[in-house]
């Protein structure tokens, strides 16, 4: 496939969104970024496109309208059933030939992570990974500007593909807002027809092992009570479940948690973690460095827990309380259920 020149650049244009379906549902980051798109979209004067791939998955097409998406290319095919990188990086080549978006986002998922490299290596085109803002460039190019962390977290990078499109970018689940659902909304449907040659779908899948887990997603949550290195060890995590009972939330952690090996990978919350904006976050010994900030300071209400008055979690934090969190937690957890009690007097 060719290399697009400066000259070809013209002929991009629109914004388009991967959208990931397992089990014929969307991915809650795929309406996220249909969101965002919107918002691109309008800058750039542009209409925003949802890629949608599967098999059977028709009826997703006013899922996807709802949550933004103008015009909708569906690809159905048998091949596409289950996700597999081949098929699905041949595929969004070919979508990407015929149909030339200026802008192509992806969720930074497992899929979204695993497919996005190989199309940018494939179509050779530029591709910035787990970006957390996405704006247009106010300087005519229609640059999509992409900023990710860096240097660990330190510093925060824009980057711009000023010479090849589409423009490619993986956001992280969480980062963006949803917009409201837009009631009765329909799409314009392009089924694209695609021939998939059996070079591209020589991998079989025998088996999938679907993980069970009773345990509430802390991106779906509306209140978190989350662990640190202040915790002392697993065994006090205890507490914070029970808190998160009481408050009818669920437990997140620190990477210093998660390091320490006292918690699970799928609960931590940050730059290598996972992002979210709960109605409550309250933060139980942790320290409140950057990367962990990133993941949560845009939750409505924060309270921290720590012992050094000068931790930096407090800067982020509507109100904090100085002390030992194995010692406030059991205290607080009494006293909301006090308060529960009284409510239902």
């Amino acid at each position: 496939m060719k290399v697009v020149s400066k000259m070809d650049i013209q002929e991009y244009k629109g914004v388009y969104v991967f959208i990931q379906q397992v089990d014929n549902k969307v991915a809650g980051v795929s309406h996220e970024l249909l969101g965002k798109a919107r918002e691109l979209a309008g800058k750039m004067n542009t209409k925003v496109t949802a890629v949608l791939l599967g098999y059977n998955i028709s009826g997703l097409c006013k899922d996807v309208a709802s949550y933004g998406a103008d015009n909708v290319i569906l690809v159905d095919n048998k091949d596409l059933k289950l996700y597999s990188t081949k098929p699905y990086a041949y595929v969004i080549c070919k979508v990407i030939e015929k149909y030339k978006p200026a802008v192509l986002l992806y969720g930074a998922t497992a899929i979204g992570r695993d497919l996005a490299p190989r199309v940018a290596a494939r179509i050779r085109t530029g591709l910035t990974a787990d970006c957390t803002k996405l704006d247009v460039a106010d300087d005519g190019t229609n640059n999509l500007q992409m900023t990710r962390p860096a240097f660990g977290g330190n510093i925060m990078a824009t980057i711009i593909c000023p010479d090849y499109r589409p423009q490619m970018a993986t956001v992280r689940p969480g980062v963006m807002q949803k917009i409201k659902p837009i009631e009765n909304a329909n799409a314009p449907v392009d089924n694209f027809k695609v021939d998939i040659p059996s070079s591209e779908t020589d991998v079989q899948i025998l088996d999938i092992v679907k993980k069970e887990s009773h345990k509430m997603d802390i991106q779906d949550a509306k209140i978190l009570v989350s662990g640190g290195r202040g915790m002392g060890g697993p065994e006090n995590f205890k507490m914070l479940e029970k808190c998160a009972d009481v408050l009818g939330g669920t437990v997140s952690s620190s990477r210093a948690a998660v390091d320490a090996g006292w918690v699970d990978k799928d609960i931590q919350v940050g730059q290598t973690g996972k992002t979210v904006r709960p109605n409550l976050y309250l933060a139980c010994g942790i320290s409140g460095a950057i990367q962990h900030l990133a993941g949560m300071e845009d939750s409505d209400f924060i309270i921290a827990i720590n012992k050094d008055e000068t931790a930096p979690i407090f800067d982020a934090a509507d109100y904090g309380i100085v002390g030992d969190a194995t010692k406030i937690i059991p205290i607080f957890t009494e006293e909301v259920k006090k308060a529960l009690a009284d409510r239902k007097k």
